[in-house]
């Protein structure tokens, strides 16, 4: 149904031509027709009309057939010849098959029959406008598009072609890039340009999403000119439709991108394209051997040659495309998940397979037979998988081991980037509010039950009032500038209760602290402020594997003994702790590991090795100390060994001194009620 208002609307923004010879029905019409249009031009006959219509822009052309001097059907040819297009309908009484025949051939829009019938009117009308404001829509679009044409031939690299692959159409860039002449490429096959090196396979996924799928594609593409020379290309390739969904010819637009393409950015845009993308990163195992004996010339080529070999043996089960060298003896290879013919479970096996028989299969470099071994890290799931690939390397190092499935690590290091961010605050704030205290846990002299010493352990107080082991923040606070002034703190602590009790306070101290000048000035100055008991301190070493100065940790340790300060080995037995290293440090007291005290029921093995550390100590005249001592049992078997202190929650957990110094003699009684 027609909306009467809506069409007024629209029709009051045309022009018509009224042609009519017939004075009354002339009238009687322009008072219905003034409803509609509000500029009405009018004429008297055909002549008059033809000549109006060559004077003025008419949108729109009503005429009568009959007329005296030139009937409508021949004034409406003369218009035609003018304008094609203008929309005309004919007012007329009469069923004559000539004159219907004779306006089909004139493309008349409409008929209008005497005496006017408005709905009828108001329908044809409405059918004509319609029409109009297709045309005018479909002038705009085409206006539209001659722009974006000339705009994207301006900026890209555009072609065309047919069913077939032919070029139907080249612009200038692309004639410029490729070396061709429009004439040499337009009905030449595209393949014109393809680069030899590119596999097959991949442009058959790529006309499998295109033609088969008549999907648009978007991917880089190594093309090669007419002088051989290669470029690279961002492109993107759509099929054009009909209107019943046939592809009628395919249309292609570019961007070399060959200034700026690298091969780790051809990797990052080929992963853009991945919808759930497979990565599996390579890194050579003794590549730096190989920098040290060759030039840059060389290992550009030897990582090249190692690529084209990695190629060769590629697994079939994901139809890898090409190994990406990524530099540093750094490889990839991608692909979307989907393609793998097997479930991602067990791609392991596969990969594995494929890594044994590169490695059993040496290449020649320079003459020199070269077994290629390599870390492997494979990423299917989560996002950022290039960085959880490269994360997964880095700990494969770590191991010293060479495969991994590293799915989702770049989220589980940003996870634990933002928790070491908030310990680092809680860290900068419990500086700031005092809130990093020393808890003091006893050491028991065996033979007595009777308290000697006290062990000062850190602790931090957070914002809840919640006392934190240096499990909880410790580690990640030597990441950050706020360590110094953890040691610091708990230095002054230990100092401090050495004036507030008469046993003796053992202090933990890392030789990556020592090896601070800073440091060691401080400490130097906290000594000779304390000097009346500085012989009821033990310094407790933790040893560290990147220790660089043993020299000025000797040094450190000779000066500090002058003043009485006596010197422990912590957690000996197992780590970096060995005998060899009590010859630099010549320690006056031995902590036996946990590990082997808290295993030493049941474990032949740890009882063994305390036994031996025992009768070392002895003969060295050296105290031992048993960490860990948890229940009776093990505290009774230390004891026959000889060990002459313990250190564990069987006799008490680390408490502020106060508490701690509220029982200083624990009888077998009080052991036992503490063992439930």
């Amino acid at each position: 149904m027609v909306n009467i208002q809506e069409l007024v609307k629209i029709s009051k923004r045309f022009t018509l031509l009224f042609v009519e010879d017939d004075h009354n029905v002339r009238q009687s019409m322009l008072l219905f027709l003034e409803t509609f249009f509000d500029d009405i031009i009018v004429a008297k006959s055909g002549h008059e009309g033809l000549r109006k219509f060559s004077e003025n822009q008419i949108d729109i052309v009503i005429t009568d057939i009959t007329m005296p001097d030139m009937d409508g059907l021949r004034m409406v040819e003369a218009m035609r010849r003018q304008d094609a297009r203008v929309p005309v309908l004919i007012v007329t009484a009469y069923n004559d098959t000539g004159y219907l025949r004779e306006s089909i051939r004139l493309r008349v829009d409409g008929y209008i029959t005497k005496p006017l019938d408005s709905k009828e009117f108001t329908q044809t009308l409405w059918s004509v406008i319609s029409r109009i404001r297709l045309e005018e829509r479909a002038k705009k679009s085409e206006c539209l598009l001659r722009q974006y044409q000339k705009t994207i031939d301006i900026a890209a690299i555009v072609s065309k072609t047919d069913l077939k692959g032919n070029i139907t159409y080249v612009n200038d860039n692309f004639c410029s890039i490729s070396g061709y002449s429009a004439s040499e490429l337009l009905g030449a096959n595209h393949n014109i340009v393809r680069h030899p090196d590119v596999p097959k396979s991949f442009y058959r996924r790529m006309w499998q999403r295109i033609r088969d799928e008549k999907q648009i594609w978007h991917g880089i593409i190594r093309n090669k000119t007419k002088s051989g020379k290669s470029y690279y290309v961002k492109s993107t390739i759509a099929p054009i439709l009909d209107t019943e969904g046939n592809i009628v010819e395919y249309f292609a637009v570019r961007n070399e991108i060959t200034d700026v393409m690298n091969p780790k950015k051809q990797l990052d845009d080929a992963l853009a394209n991945l919808k759930v993308p497979l990565v599996v990163y390579l890194k050579l195992e003794d590549f730096v051997t190989l920098e040290e004996f060759f030039g840059n010339e060389e290992i550009e080529q030897i990582q090249t040659d190692i690529a084209r070999h990695l190629e060769t043996y590629m697994p079939a089960v994901c139809g890898f495309e090409k190994v990406y060298v990524l530099g540093n003896g750094e490889y990839a290879m991608i692909q979307e998940l989907h393609k793998c013919t097997r479930p991602p479970e067990f791609l392991s096996e596969d990969l594995r397979r494929f890594q044994e028989e590169v490695k059993k299969n040496p290449i020649d470099i320079f003459g020199i037979r070269y077994e290629i071994s390599f870390m492997m890290s494979v990423v299917y799931e989560g996002k950022s998988v290039l960085e959880s690939a490269k994360l997964g390397i880095k700990e494969l190092v770590k191991r010293k081991q060479d495969f991994i499935i590293a799915n989702h690590f770049a989220r589980i290091r940003k996870d634990k980037a933002a928790r070491n961010m908030e310990i680092l605050l809680m860290v900068k704030e419990a500086i700031a509010n005092d809130k990093i205290v020393s808890w003091f846990q006893p050491i028991v002299d065996n033979k007595t039950r009777r308290v000697v010493k006290y062990e000062s352990l850190v602790r931090l107080i957070n914002r809840n009032e919640e006392v934190l082991s240096p499990f909880y923040f410790l580690q990640t606070a030597q990441k950050g500038e706020y360590y110094a002034q953890i040691t610091r703190k708990v230095v002054e602590n230990s100092f401090d209760a050495l004036t507030r009790t008469e046993h003796t306070i053992s202090l933990n101290l890392s030789v990556l602290d020592i090896e601070q000048s800073a440091f060691r000035s401080f400490f130097y100055t906290m000594l000779e402020r304390h000097k009346e008991h500085a012989s009821r301190l033990v310094i407790e070493l933790l040893e560290d594997q990147n220790i660089k100065k043993f020299k000025l940790i000797r040094h450190f340790i000779q000066r500090i003994k002058q003043y009485g300060v006596r010197i422990a080995i912590d957690d000996f037995g197992s780590g970096y702790s060995n005998f060899e290293r009590l010859i630099d440090y010549q320690p006056d007291i031995l902590k036996i590991d946990g590990a082997l005290i808290r295993n030493i029921v049941d474990d032949p093995y740890a009882l063994s090795v305390v036994k031996t550390i025992v009768t070392f100590a002895k003969e060295q005249g050296i105290e031992l100390i048993a960490e860990f001592v948890e229940n009776e049992e093990i505290y009774r078997i230390v004891t026959d060994l000889g060990v002459e202190y313990s250190q564990g929650y069987y006799f008490g957990e680390p408490r502020p001194l106060f508490y701690a110094r509220a029982a200083d003699v624990y009888s077998t009684h009080e052991i036992g009620q503490r063992s439930k």
